[in-house]
């Protein structure tokens, strides 16, 4: 039996994708060359009063709710006071005893059953500049584009008992985000990070013990990762006598160690205070019941629908809703008069194959659902083989083109003429006499060797299906 117990809490700050930074009217806009998307107000100029981005308060009211948080109804912004130098101002615009969010929580699936992750709160922010090193010139660069951009901060509790909870954690909860369409998520754009405190205590210890900070992780692996190293090595050190140092580490991902920081600030390092340019307001019930009214379907609603509506199983609809945009695809297909079953397996066996291996997306892909649909039924009609099929949609993912152009243009219909057909058994029953005489006497493995013979002779353009019963047939009337 294992001696300690793993607790963890995650902070994810997330970008908001608004047309404009959080107190400005600056394009909030990634990959622009470097200080062009600043102005007076979000590089904190002398004189300069900052106005609150009405979108930024939409879309965090909207993650508060799909967070089964309670919006508060009064709230402030704080100045987090720190020096460094993606920082211009010297502070941070942030929120500290009176967030937009508070008290919610995530339903998470893992370790096969359904957990509940307590969220503390979620808070609006601006992010800072960005540091860029240049070891060639032994100088560091700050670009100020990302000062000023609107930050959500959500903060679970410290229910986490293991790594794999993390993760499910932050899988789950990126899914939702994802749906609510308030950020791309992108974690190598720094859309989304994530911090992780962790600690261990005996079992049935009352107090938690020391905790450290990790940061710079760039992917929910590293997450998971680094998270099982620290647990490990505060194991060893509790173990051998020692003591946790309560620090900030950040995550070497290459060599898989975690390397001091700093040491971790308390609340009050930051001396908050109110922002005596940003005035305290209320956040009205009629904008609350609007965000709610108008809230996109969840990934636990669509999966229900998914198995209810379209009958699917439940492993079927828990992988198509991974992906909204493979979600959304899925649903076209479908209303472009294809069968829901047939669709869902040509996307979790084929499509998403192919988009992996691509290492791309759904939505940058030349593919149509009105030509997955073509494609599907020109497979199910006979017209080509589900294996030259998946060739097709090979040509149509690289060149747009519909499955009938492509199966035209390459000459791969089968052959389904009934003369042709008969023609070509005629000479393979002459040709395999003792195998003719073993499907005659019941042996229907039989039938497939014909079957391939047929399909070596027509260079794979017969119809298999159709000589199947062309074989049958022939030898049931002899």
């Amino acid at each position: 039996m294992n001696k300690f117990e793993t607790i963890i809490g995650l902070e994810v700050h997330l970008q908001l994708k608004t047309a404009t930074k959080i107190f400005c009217g600056c394009a909030n806009q990634f990959g622009s060359k470097p200080n062009t998307n600043t102005c007076p107000v979000c590089l904190g100029l002398p004189g300069s009063l900052p106005v609150f981005n009405e979108q930024a308060l939409e879309f965090a009211i909207r993650v508060g709710i799909a967070l089964n948080c309670t919006i508060n109804s009064a709230i402030k912004f704080d100045r987090k006071n720190y020096f460094y130098p993606d920082l211009p101002k010297g502070y941070q615009i942030s929120q500290y005893d009176k967030p937009i969010c508070s008290k919610g929580f995530l339903l998470v699936h893992t370790g096969g059953v359904e957990k509940k992750f307590g969220v503390t709160r979620a808070h609006l922010e601006e992010d800072a500049g960005k540091l860029i090193h240049d070891p060639s010139a032994n100088a560091s660069l700050v670009d100020y584009n990302r000062t000023g951009t609107p930050l959500i901060e959500i903060v679970s509790e410290p229910d986490m008992r293991s790594a794999q909870e993390a993760y499910d954690y932050l899988t789950t909860l990126k899914l939702v985000l994802q749906y609510l369409n308030v950020s791309d998520c992108d974690m190598e754009k720094g859309s989304l990070r994530c911090d992780a405190n962790v600690s261990i205590r005996e079992v049935g210890a009352p107090k938690f013990g020391t905790k450290t900070e990790l940061k710079n992780m760039n992917s929910f692996k590293a997450v998971k990762s680094a998270i099982e190293f620290e647990v490990n090595r505060h194991t060893q050190i509790i173990l051998s006598g020692g003591k946790i140092v309560q620090e900030t580490l950040l995550w070497n991902e290459e060599k898989g160690v975690t390397v001091p920081m700093r040491s971790k600030e308390q609340a009050h390092d930051y001396r908050y205070f109110p922002d005596p340019d940003l005035v305290s307001f209320t956040i009205e019930k009629e904008l609350v019941n609007h965000v709610k009214s108008t809230m996109p379907e969840l990934p636990k609603e669509k999966f229900q629908r998914f198995i209810e509506k379209y009958k699917l199983s439940e492993y079927d609809s828990s992988v198509l809703i991974q992906d909204k945009g493979i979600s959304d695809f899925f649903e076209s297909c479908v209303k472009a008069s294809a069968e829901p079953k047939k669709v869902c397996n040509w996307i979790t066996s084929v499509l998403l194959k192919e988009i992996n291996d691509r290492k791309s997306h759904i939505d940058e892909m030349f593919l149509t659902p009105v030509n997955l649909a073509g494609l599907i039924r020109n497979v199910e009609d006979g017209v080509i083989s589900n294996l030259a099929g998946k060739d097709v949609l090979k040509f149509m993912l690289d060149t747009g083109k519909s499955a009938d152009e492509i199966i035209a243009e390459k000459g791969l219909a089968q052959v389904s003429d009934d003369g042709a057909l008969e023609k070509m058994l005629d000479e393979i029953f002459a040709a395999h006499k003792d195998v003719v005489l073993q499907v005659k006497e019941g042996k229907q493995s039989a039938v497939g060797f014909l079957v391939g013979q047929a399909m070596k002779k027509s260079q794979g353009k017969a119809n298999p299906k159709k000589l199947g019963e062309m074989i049958n047939r022939r030898i049931s009337n002899v």
